[in-house]
């Protein structure tokens, strides 16, 4: 449970540092490279936003996005999902905040080949318990599937669907557990302009009703559909506040759900 008003994402002076190693040129013993990538990070993010993570290579917003994934740990430092402190889980508690409250959408969809759209909607479903797909899950499934305009594609394949189609399986499949966050890598990467227009779109009705959205990108036009942007440089944030859509809307006088 979320407590109201409370942050869902609360980062807390998070650091991460990475040890790299590589030969000596000189033919001595092996050289070790320390590399902060996160060098005190402390955010918060509500319910219901929509953030955009940006910042050139190399500038800590990827290592932001595997750890707000829990797909890596901070070396120091605290970071609260919802009520529980997730900095410190062994992996196999980790596994289970991925797969029962955060939805994951990559740029290269990460979809099974072998599954069909309703078996790579559900595969959340299959790390939890016992793994057994209920009624009450498959009508969920389709209700998704109809959501993102499969519901005639459910048998198909990821090589019978284009690239937008795929994205659009991997949306369903982010929302299938119903998350407290949905994490966003590059979502429109691999898709053209039209069909990345859709997908925004789609995310942004997702919003709208109330999901909260963290994306990763690098183009501009693609963070304007969020409402606030993060900027990060060398490890950490140099901006955060109101995307333009917004500060224009507020210029104008328009009010926008939150």
């Amino acid at each position: 449970m979320i407590a109201s008003g409370k942050p869902i994402v609360r980062l807390v002076d998070v650091r991460k540092s990475y040890v790299m190693g590589h030969a000596s040129t000189r033919g001595g013993p092996k050289e070790t490279v320390v590399v902060h990538a996160m060098k005190g990070v402390t955010v918060n993010i509500m319910q219901g936003e929509y953030v955009a993570i940006m910042g050139a290579s190399g500038s800590g917003k990827s290592t932001m996005l595997n750890l707000l994934g829990c797909l890596d740990r901070p070396t120091s430092g605290q970071y609260h999902l919802g009520d529980q402190d997730v900095a410190r889980l062994d992996d196999d508690e980790l596994s289970e905040v991925r797969s029962r409250y955060i939805g994951f959408i990559f740029q290269s969809y990460n979809l099974i080949q072998q599954y069909t759209v309703i078996e790579n909607i559900q595969l959340p479903l299959t790390y939890q318990g016992s793994g057994e797909i209920s009624d009450e899950d498959m009508e969920r499934t389709i209700e998704l599937a109809r959501l993102v305009g499969l519901d005639t594609r459910l048998e198909h394949r990821p090589n019978q669907l284009s690239g937008g189609q795929q994205q659009r399986v991997a949306i369903a499949r982010s929302l299938i557990n119903d998350p407290y966050i949905i994490l966003a890598d590059e979502a429109t990467g691999n898709l053209d302009s039209v069909t990345s227009e859709e997908i925004m779109t789609m995310l942004g009705r997702l919003n709208d009703s109330g999901k909260t959205i963290i994306m990763v990108t690098h183009e501009d036009d693609i963070a304007a559909h969020a409402k606030r942007i993060i900027r990060m440089r060398d490890g950490v944030i140099v901006e955060d506040g109101d995307s333009p859509r917004m500060l224009a809307a507020a210029h104008n006088g328009v009010v926008t759900a939150s």
